[in-house]
């Protein structure tokens, strides 16, 4: 029976093609599971009261990118790791009690960010651009949309940050990050830059470290006209769209060794903090010249912070939020459920929570949580932790959510790439 079993897998392997049932899902697993959630195995961590994480799938090499679709499928995007066209696509099909993985998609450089566009096609970040398909004939159907052949100038490929996250706007627009090139404009040898001198990659008509918008053209889905939308953002990996003001939102991922340039400093556990900030056309939110709520950073002590945006929300320092994403089902704590009775100038919205994946592997990483927001889309202060204690240790594997993406289900599809996993939050 185990040897069939083997010659199974070897010919859907050949494939492309595994089916994962649950029990099959468990076993594979870095996790030492306990019994069951919403009939997924559920993983040892510690959550709010009202829900529990179960275990889609494992055996990914490095998932990044997350999509549900209609009908409870998912696509999951594998980066494969840093070494380029290594990555590919995989559909989650779901199969009675499991899920049957299917390959759609390889050789890909370094993919991440997954969107759904108003023509019903899929949207696909890889490095130096964005892709789209239709599901049902994804190499049939694949077309380039920025970079490549499509006749739009190709993302930045080079340097720290070349990884494409993306999100479209309320109007049919696409949002696309635009990752710095270094840490803080240091040179490739480390070198600090001149304080006197504006950061090169960080400024002109197309710096680095800035979101660039799309105006797109439907039912087509090509890009009519481009430009930086906003700058001064280190690597804006978490971006969200509030479903009814609009508004977007950015999860910075903040510089890192500041120790290294202010003496006396031993460690940089403490700054400096990731940003929550509100993106707004033209404006400019201060990297690399200040940090957190206007400090000058040590390499341009002299910066005029007053001349940036500061952030809606200092979070934890290296909390690395990677994937963010608005909640409007019943499966939250009751204090993050109704917002109707909040003042705002929008019609109010039910249950409007914004949920972030902190991906950071220091003791402010390795969460997901949730803040209360008012019915615009702006948090209101009050953050819950829905899974932490996602520790390594006692069967456990300390956890590293990327991508985070609400199903039609009502849960909490997470992609977590440290352990190679597709996880659920789903009610307890």
């Amino acid at each position: 029976m185990q040897l069939l079993r083997l010659l199974w897998r070897v010919v859907l392997g050949g494939l492309g093609i595994l089916a994962l049932s649950v029990a099959a899902a468990a076993a594979e697993a870095p996790y030492v599971t306990e019994g069951l959630c919403g009939g997924l195995p559920r993983i040892p961590v510690t959550t709010t009261p009202e829900v529990c994480v179960g275990l889609v799938a494992s055996g990914f090499k490095f998932p990044r990118g997350i999509l549900p679709l209609d009908g409870g499928d998912l696509l999951v995007v594998d980066m494969g790791g840093w070494t380029p066209r290594r990555g590919s696509l995989w559909l989650l099909k779901k199969a009675g009690s499991g899920y049957e993985r299917r390959r759609l998609l390889d050789k890909l450089d370094r993919p991440h960010g997954l969107a759904l566009g108003r023509d019903g096609r899929i949207y696909l970040g890889t490095v130096g651009r964005v892709v789209r398909f239709e599901v049902s004939d994804p190499k049939g159907t694949l077309h380039e949309v920025i970079g490549g052949k499509s006749g739009v100038p190709a993302l930045p490929a080079t340097g720290r940050h070349p990884l494409v996250n993306m999100v479209f706007g309320n109007d049919g627009s696409l949002y696309v990050n635009v990752g710095s090139a270094s840490d803080n404009c240091e040179d490739a040898r480390r070198k600090p830059p001149d304080p006197g001198q504006p950061c090169a990659e960080a400024e002109g008509d197309a710096p680095r470290g800035a979101i660039r918008r799309y105006e797109m053209r439907w039912p087509e889905g090509n890009v009519t006209a481009w430009k930086t939308y906003a700058s001064g953002l280190r690597n804006s990996m978490a971006l969200a769209v509030h479903p009814i003001s609009g508004l977007l939102l950015q999860g910075e991922n903040s510089r890192d060794n500041i120790h290294r340039r202010i003496p006396g400093m031993e460690s940089d556990e403490g700054l400096p903090h990731d940003e929550l900030n509100l993106i707004e056309d033209g404006a400019r939110y201060g990297w690399p010249y200040c940090y957190d709520d206007g400090k000058p950073s040590p390499e341009y002590p002299a910066a005029r912070c007053t001349d940036f945006r500061a952030p809606l929300v200092l979070l934890p320092a290296h909390a690395a939020p990677l994937g963010m994403t608005y909640y409007s089902g019943s499966l939250l704590p009751p204090e993050l459920r109704d917002t109707s009775s909040r003042k705002s100038i929008a019609p109010p919205v039910k249950a409007a929570a914004l949920i972030i994946g902190y991906h950071g592997y220091r003791a402010t990483g390795h969460r997901v949580v949730a803040f209360q927001v008012d019915a615009n889309g702006l948090p209101t202060g009050k953050v819950t932790d829905l899974v932490w204690g996602w520790d390594a240790g006692d069967g456990r594997a300390m956890g590293a959510p990327t991508d985070v993406k609400v199903g039609a289900d009502g849960a909490i599809y997470i992609t977590e790439d440290r352990n190679g996993t597709v996880l659920r939050i789903a009610p307890q």
